[in-house]
């Protein structure tokens, strides 16, 4: 028993190493390969995926990190009046869904059409009511689509300490929301890299006539993530639920599980665990007793898997060595 053990520590300690010292590269780089994505897409009387029925995600405060979110408004003459009321419903639907306060979650307005207009910036209002009396006294502007000047204008005038960003330091999430229904009438590609080469996070939502291709240029990676369509502005509040899962990390065993031991968020849904010296049963909630056969198949199970693996890295390493010594024989011949 001991001697398993000793192994297993063994083991983990070694793997580490070597994998960090051979696969690191690999391990960082992994998570900037992005194959094709889906665009989620959303019709009237069209339910939002991935959601259960049986917990009231819009009731709940988000439990993720605080956020210096900017909404960036999309008023040209194409989004009617009526349109525009329902933009600045869904603005104050996604409100409510947040934890406002000068420690929490930020919001700043940009408005735009042919020109850019600030509403009001992240050091302006701290508390829900403030922001969604402000979202009300907004007006459409002119005709025009410049989206690329508003994307712009965003990261030099809006996402700055003095208009009320906090520093890098305090590693606060900086998130933008794109609404549109055009086409944009400039480059949006080169600002919106710029953008989030800064550390904006961008959402692209379009509507109706929006351009596809245009939503994908600006948003972040991945695409099926962070780009929505709605067919009319008549269903855009549909989305408030697919970003309070997206900017909000819900404790859903907060709000109700039924594991026996131990219960662990995942996403906006949760697992079941089961505590030390326990196995959990073919139900995945409930969990019994391991028996000292059990324990022993584990520990002895683990140091040959364990002893495989060191094994096998040896050799990976071993190989790269030798491969690294004829390179450099050659070059020197």
């Amino acid at each position: 028993m001991t001697c398993c053990i000793c192994i297993s520590v063994f083991c983990l300690s070694a793997f580490l190493m070597e994998a960090q010292g051979t696969y690191g590269p690999y391990l960082r780089n992994h998570n900037q390969l992005y194959g094709d994505r889906q665009i989620s897409h959303f019709t009237p009387n069209m339910p939002v995926p991935g959601h259960s029925n049986s917990i009231n995600f819009g009731a709940q405060l988000c439990k993720s990190r605080p956020l210096d979110l900017v909404f960036i408004i999309d008023s040209s003459r194409s989004v009617r009046p009526a349109e525009f009321e329902k933009v600045k419903i869904f603005l104050s639907e996604m409100v409510d869904s947040l934890d406002i306060g000068s420690d929490a979650t930020r919001v700043a307005l940009v408005n735009y059409a042919s020109t850019v207009n600030i509403e009001f910036l992240l050091k302006k209002f701290f508390s829900k009511a403030e922001v969604k009396q402000a979202f009300s006294r907004i007006d459409p502007l002119s005709a025009g689509t410049m989206t690329g000047l508003a994307i712009k204008t965003a990261m030099e005038q809006v996402f700055t300490e003095s208009a009320g960003a906090r520093p890098l330091k305090k590693n606060i999430g900086k998130v933008a929301i794109i609404v549109t229904d055009g086409r944009p009438q400039d480059k949006v590609e080169e600002v919106a890299a710029a953008a989030r080469a800064s550390g904006i996070e961008i959402y692209a939502v379009g509507v109706d006539r929006a351009d596809m291709r245009s939503l994908k240029q600006m948003a972040s990676q991945p695409l099926d993530d962070h780009v929505f369509y709605v067919e009319t502005y008549g269903v855009i509040e549909k989305l408030t639920s697919k970003f309070r899962e997206s900017l909000c990390g819900f404790d859903a065993c907060a709000l109700g599980h039924n594991c026996q031991h131990i219960c662990v968020n995942n996403n906006a849904s949760y697992f079941c665990k089961c505590r030390e010296g326990y196995v959990i049963n073919s139900d995945k909630k409930t969990c019994s007793k391991q028996t000292n056969e059990e324990a022993r198949g584990d520990l002895t199970e683990n140091a040959c898997m364990c002893e495989a693996q060191i094994a096998f890295q040896r050799k990976v390493h071993n190989t790269i060595q030798s491969l690294t010594m004829q390179q450099f024989d050659l070059r020197h011949a």
